[in-house]
């Protein structure tokens, strides 16, 4: 039964994921949803209570995706530094590739970014945990200053998603920046700025 329940979410999530791709949220009801899952507003109605629910669902679903690269990237046998970069640049190649294959769903991102807030609680909680396992991992081999390991990873955190909407929105291509020397940049001044590198370590 679980499995079913599961499945038919999936199934109403990925159908709204491309309504408001194509329509954008606006523009897209919850009869539209029901019509395009093959699923009655009953069932609908069952799973969620709002097209801002499903909403949310869908930005849920599609960072999973992200949550899922990363923690490829922090399994992976790296040295921290390298690690760190490597999720650095991996974080927005993700990004990008989520709000560009989301067609016009990626306004939605720019224009509510309260409702992206709230989806994005239990993502952000997974990245800092992520984070600090590199730094830890780091300060254990004298890679990494010793600092208060789960306040740099918030700030870490906080700098890369600070960086995101400038990122997405090409402010940084504009200033003659390529995609791979941009994500070099940022990882390197991410790490320069906070201090975290011993003197003998040598940025990636």
């Amino acid at each position: 039964m679980k499995n079913v329940v599961s499945k038919t979410r999936k199934l109403i999530v990925d159908a709204a994921r491309q309504l408001f791709a194509q329509k954008g949220i606006d523009n897209t009801t919850m009869n539209h949803i029901a019509l395009s899952s093959g699923k009655g507003r009953r069932t609908l109605y069952t799973y969620f209570r709002s097209k801002s629910e499903i909403y949310q669902a869908v930005i849920e679903s599609e960072l999973s995706t992200l949550v899922t690269r990363l923690e490829n990237i922090v399994a992976r046998n790296l040295m921290p530094d390298e690690k760190l970069a490597t999720y650095i640049q991996a974080r927005f190649d993700a990004l990008r590739e989520i709000v560009q294959r989301n067609g016009t769903l990626k306004a939605e991102f720019f224009r509510d970014a309260r409702k992206v807030e709230i989806a994005r609680k239990n993502i952000d909680r997974q990245e800092v945990e992520f984070l600090q396992r590199i730094i830890e991992d780091g300060v254990r081999r004298g890679i990494f200053r010793a600092r208060p390991v789960a306040a740099t990873a918030l700030v870490i955190h906080c700098c890369l998603r600070g960086v995101e909407l400038p990122y997405l929105r090409g402010a940084f291509f504009d200033m003659g920046l390529d995609s791979a020397k941009l994500k070099g940049f940022i990882s390197d001044m991410t790490l320069s700025c906070l201090g975290i590198a011993t003197n003998n370590n040598e940025l990636h």
